[in-house]
């Protein structure tokens, strides 16, 4: 107990303030079990102060120049750049990703953000001609950005940086999971100097803070990530006030092997896009599509490859996979772990309980299911845990079938021996991204899905694009 740290400030207008809030939760460590963190939470009145704030900061921040805003930027990636080994021990600690995914995935994207939003900036063409009509493009006002756990650092500061660059204000509502990460980054970004209330950082729960945001007539545009089900719970708060609202969702991303691929090649790809982030990521690729006729090679190699995962302390370099954020998650794997199981799935590794030696923390086996029809339960939801369903396809034609039969769409996976066969399959997915032969990291592509995955895109140019509002100019040189 005596390690347990308190906290009890949240960042509003340029200053540490303590909330109005009042409601303390406290969080374990994912790894240990141990009490980690005692967080007092914001409420709605901490979050209408925010957004007063943001609200003021608008008209001058608004009217900066692009040079301005560049620097801004650039400040905040040194801030950021130089305080990445607190943030990835912070990040061990209270959310237990493994170090290579934390590091690479996370930490160094985080500064690495307001480095891209720079040089999106840089060449933005905020005036446009269209016909006789100029177009500018004009900032929203007050932005609310609402982020996940599961990668903290790295939709903080790629929200934030995109409605900088655009002359937006913001209030950002982190998730209350992560309020060490939180408070160690905010801290960070505070040493970058930036006028007051430009961004304030509120961290509550989505009932209080988070619905105020969404119905707060202040408030023009959210930019939301995480679970499908609260995204529509946004969007249909944001339609009284008609906020424009930019939702990344959940996913169910289908990995095709066509029969032409190197299976030995290509399985470690698809082990890692169904397992990286310990398997609590969006765009995890957890449906294997297999040629039939080659089933029994694919378990034999997905079973190999899983058998190489290293499950264990996030600290540990060659760690594969680390602890599932919370009880209540680790929970919800086994729940799905489970049905999958009673619906006839056969369990080829993993399963149920904690591996041997790590009953303390939320680990959970990696787990893989062969013979997963589309339509059981473990196909269709987003399990958030390092789950693979081995799913067996006949034609092409079939495996694009099996492939877009899901809700979801934001991402997909295609391996094959011939270029121009794997491009015409990656075509047909119906997802926002879709990786050819590898996994591959573009943060200039735009970052959305199709269907239940979301609405708008985030990264680059089309993120910008999100902040932004076309305003027609005509007879701009006419005099009277």
């Amino acid at each position: 107990m005596e390690h347990m740290k308190t906290l009890n400030q949240i960042y509003i207008n340029g200053e540490f303030v303590t909330p109005h809030g009042s409601e303390i939760m406290e969080f374990s460590n994912p790894t240990t079990g141990e009490l980690l963190v005692r967080t007092r939470l914001a409420d709605e009145v901490d979050a209408r102060c925010a957004i007063a704030a943001a609200k003021a900061a608008y008209p001058a921040f608004s009217r900066t120049t692009r040079e301005e805003r560049m620097d801004m930027l650039q400040r905040l990636h040194d801030a950021v750049r130089e305080g990445e080994q607190e943030l990835t021990e912070v990040m061990l600690a209270e959310y237990g990703g493994p170090l290579a995914s934390s590091t690479a995935g996370t930490v160094r994207r985080a500064s690495a953000n307001f480095a891209n939003a720079k040089k999106v900036l840089a060449e933005y063409d905020f005036v446009q001609q269209h016909g006789i009509a100029r177009v500018q493009m004009v900032p929203l006002g007050v932005v609310g950005l609402i982020t996940p756990w599961n990668a903290n650092y790295g939709f903080i500061t790629g929200k934030l940086a995109m409605a900088i660059a655009s002359g937006s204000t913001a209030v950002i509502k982190p998730s209350e999971m992560s309020a060490m990460q939180t408070d160690a980054l905010t801290r960070l970004l505070h040493k970058a100097g930036l006028p007051p209330g430009v961004f304030n950082i509120v961290t509550g729960r989505g009932d209080t803070v988070g619905a105020e945001i969404t119905r707060h007539p202040d408030i023009a545009k959210i930019s939301f990530t995480g679970s499908t089900a609260v995204g529509k719970a946004i969007a249909r708060g944001a339609i009284d006030t008609l906020k424009r609202v930019t939702l990344e969702l959940g996913g169910k991303s289908p990995t095709i092997l066509l029969d032409d691929a190197d299976f030995a090649k290509a399985m470690p790809f698809a082990v890692t896009a169904a397992t990286f982030n310990s398997g609590q990521a969006c765009l995890a690729g957890t449906r294997l599509l297999v040629p039939e006729q080659r089933l029994d090679e694919v378990k034999r190699l997905v079973v190999q490859e899983i058998a190489k995962l290293k499950v264990g302390q996030p600290s540990d370099p060659a760690t594969r996979i680390g602890p599932m954020i919370s009880a209540r998650q680790w929970e919800r794997v086994q729940g799905y772990i489970r049905k999958g199981v009673e619906e006839g799935a056969e369990l080829l590794a993993g399963g149920e309980g904690k591996p041997q030696g790590l009953e303390a923390g939320n680990f959970v086996k990696p787990t893989v299911f062969a013979n997963v029809t589309n339509d059981m339960t473990i196909a269709r939801e987003e399990i958030f845990g390092p789950v693979l369903s081995i799913i067996s396809y006949r034609t092409e034609e079939e495996a694009i079938a099996i492939a877009n039969d899901t809700s979801y769409g934001l991402h997909g996976y295609v391996f094959s021996g011939d270029l121009e066969r794997a491009n015409r399959v990656a075509s047909q997915i119906v997802a926002g991204r879709v990786f050819i032969n590898g996994l591959y990291d573009e943060p200039l592509a735009p970052f959305g899905g199709f269907r239940q995955s979301g609405l708008g895109r985030e990264f680059g140019k089309f993120g910008l694009d999100a902040y932004l509002e076309p305003k027609a100019l005509m007879g701009y040189e006419n005099k009277l």
